[in-house]
């Protein structure tokens, strides 16, 4: 696979290919960083990724049922953290990673 073919393929300005996938993994990336300043550090190592689907529901995925649980009792400080990045955020669904 030549050099430019590749550059074709990973194409990060946006308009299709992977760099539109690329962006989105950042941009969770980032929320997730942005979630885990709202919390106290031992919760915040418990969010294992996060995203914002298109209806405004921000769905974080914790490491463990315990931890899930004690999430859920944080959704609001996560959606008000969450709405900081630009987002509508209407509503938090915390579910268990299964590694």
């Amino acid at each position: 696979m030549s050099v430019k073919s590749l550059e074709n393929l990973l194409n990060l300005k946006g308009d299709g290919g992977l760099g539109d996938i690329i962006q989105h993994a950042r941009d969770m990336g980032e929320l997730v960083s942005v979630l885990q300043s709202c919390l106290p550090e031992d919760e915040a190592q418990s969010v294992v990724a996060a995203n914002i689907r298109g209806d405004g529901e921000l769905v974080v995925l914790a490491s463990s049922p315990a931890w899930a649980a004690k999430l859920r009792f944080a959704a609001e400080s996560l959606m008000t953290a969450a709405r900081q990045t630009g987002t509508e955020v209407t509503s938090c669904t915390v579910r268990v990673s299964r590694n």
